[in-house]
């Protein structure tokens, strides 16, 4: 048998292998695991805490499939009348669909149906917050770039879907709050010019509420997004394999290299305990956090209107939009367009798509092919760090829109101050955000350049001969040395001279005009500060140049 030692026995005579090893040998013939498990089990993870915000990502999500499997068991998503007859005494005697029904039966009559209910929905928020969170991480440091730009699109493609299943998610239970949800985005498919109407005809099985979009819903929620989101989730992190993992600078550590800990011992453990902690940390908000309380807020009724009704926040960014979009309507040839829904109704997925894009939109100005696994440090790219600032402030102002009711409620304001604030912060903030942290950037990479250089403040004051008081310096240790200036600072794109020598003027085309003016942009003197030099450090430190 190639391959194996045979065991010797007692009286020299080989001892047959085990089932177990049986077994094994059969796998390996057909599968290749051992071969599989040899190259992969060993590869290596570097350790740093942010990579964590993706491992967040996977762990809520394996506890959404895990609760949503157990809720599936005991929902049923009729919009069907029935009379509440259930323990619940406020609601006795109520016309209540059968979704909204089983939805209170889960939380007061199935054991440990309310705890599973709501680790189900904050989940559901941790997921996405993770997401966010790990997206903006790699945004930040550049971990993007060529060979991840797919992995990329996979992850913003999660974003997306988690986004569109958290709205199918809580429109489930059909009581007050989702169903007000569901008349938000009923309006916004009846702005679609043309086809809208159609479309929520077909969607709502007639005039809303109809008697079809839960039972729709349903498979669309449990079955058909979470099914994609798998295999986009599985697809990410063989990638993740495949490329390996990137790194931050430091001694070491090189772009054909990782430093880290192997993935089997070492890792798998810490990341099983990491997955028993979030799953903890969700099981303790389930307990101690009420979370969407259907009985309290009660069953959907078209001709009631919730007040302080709030969509979860990741949606709060496009309810938003469309609170302080003015109310415009076009009144043309017998119908009705409204461009103070549709437009907001179109900003937001295009908003998100410039995030999707800007790997691409870099490259491009860049025309960097190489591949990239080292990470960069956001004050070393002072432009990306600012776009990713000034999304998130446009993020926060939009989401003081969607609730401007409970900021006037609860903070005593004017609900119209607070509208002409959040539109008027949705040109003005995002571009304040953009200079003040590209200004920040550009001062941090000042100071990195004074400590490489000059070495960091000891706190210890020393009087010269002459009567001068200076700080003493201590030299930095040469692997921080090393972390500050292991980055490398991209050079604009220059197109030369549009006339030459004689006089005629160069063709240049459009195109690589606006790349070269991008890349000054991005790259250009104003955009990063020139890292300290090897001879530089050496002329100080020889006593050749200014020690202050």
């Amino acid at each position: 048998m190639s391959g194996r030692i045979e065991r010797a026995g007692s009286r020299g005579r080989p001892v047959p292998p085990g089932r177990g090893e049986r077994v094994a040998d059969w796998a390996d013939g057909r599968l290749g695991i051992h071969t599989l498990a040899k190259t992969q089990m060993r590869k290596i993870f570097p350790d740093h805490w942010s990579f964590m915000f993706g491992e967040i990502c996977l762990y809520s999500f394996l506890i959404l499939i895990l609760t949503g499997a157990y809720l599936t068991l005991f929902f049923e998503p009729s919009m069907a009348e029935v009379t509440y007859d259930g323990p619940y005494v406020p609601l006795k005697g109520l016309q209540v669909s059968r979704a909204y029904e089983s939805t209170v039966d889960i939380s007061t009559e199935v054991r440990g149906g309310l705890l599973i209910r709501q680790i189900h929905h904050w989940a559901a928020l941790v997921f996405v917050a993770a997401m966010l969170a790990h997206m903006m991480r790699v945004f930040f440091t550049g971990a993007f770039r060529k060979p991840r730009e797919v992995n990329w699109l996979f992850g913003w493609t999660l974003l997306f879907l988690g986004i569109i299943t958290g709205l199918t998610g809580y429109s489930l239970p059909d009581d007050m709050l989702s169903g007000t949800g569901l008349r938000f985005a009923q309006g916004a498919i009846l702005s679609l010019p043309v086809v809208g109407t159609y479309l929520s005809f077909f969607l709502f099985g007639g005039e809303f509420p109809g008697t079809d979009i839960i039972a729709r819903l349903y498979p669309i929620h449990i079955l058909l997004l979470p099914g994609i989101m798998l295999g986009l989730v599985v697809a990410h992190l063989i990638l993740v394999f495949h490329h390996k993992h990137t790194q931050f600078a430091g001694p070491g550590k090189t772009e054909k290299n990782v430093v880290g800990a192997p993935f089997l011992p070492v890792y798998i453990a810490k990341a099983g305990g990491f997955f028993f902690l979030v799953f903890g940390v969700l099981a303790v908000m389930g307990a101690v956090a009420s979370i969407n309380p259907v009985w309290a807020i009660g069953p959907y009724r078209p001709d009631h209107v919730s007040t302080g009704a709030q969509p979860d926040w990741y949606l709060g960014f496009s309810e938003g939009l469309i609170r302080v979009m003015p109310g415009w309507e076009i009144n043309a040839w017998g119908h009705t367009l409204e461009p103070g829904v549709f437009i907001p109704f179109a900003l937001f997925p295009l908003i998100l798509a410039a995030i999707g894009a800007y790997p691409f939109i870099e490259a491009w100005v860049k025309g960097d092919k190489r591949e990239h696994h080292i990470l960069d440090r956001p004050r070393n790219a002072p432009v990306r760090t600012g776009l990713g600032v000034a999304w998130l402030s446009l993020f926060g102002v939009l989401m003081i829109g969607g609730g401007n009711d409970l900021w006037a409620t609860h903070f005593h304001l004017s609900i119209n101050v607070i509208t002409w604030f959040v539109r008027i912060g949705f040109f003005v903030v995002p571009v304040v955000a953009y200079l003040v942290t590209h200004r920040v950037c550009l001062g941090l990479q000042h100071r990195d350049r004074d400590k490489v250089l000059h070495g960091r403040e000891s706190g210890t004051v020393k009087r010269l001969p002459h009567g001068e008081y200076v700080e003493v310096h201590e030299p930095l240790p040469q692997g921080e040395l090393y972390r500050l200036t292991a980055h490398e600072q991209q050079r604009p794109l220059e197109i030369g001279p549009l006339v030459d020598d004689n006089g005629v003027v160069r063709k240049v085309p459009r195109s690589l005009r606006l790349r070269s003016r991008l890349s000054r942009a991005m790259y250009g003197p104003k955009a990063q500060v020139p890292k300290a030099t090897p001879r530089e450090y050496l002329a100080i430190h020889r006593g050749e140049g200014d020690h202050h």
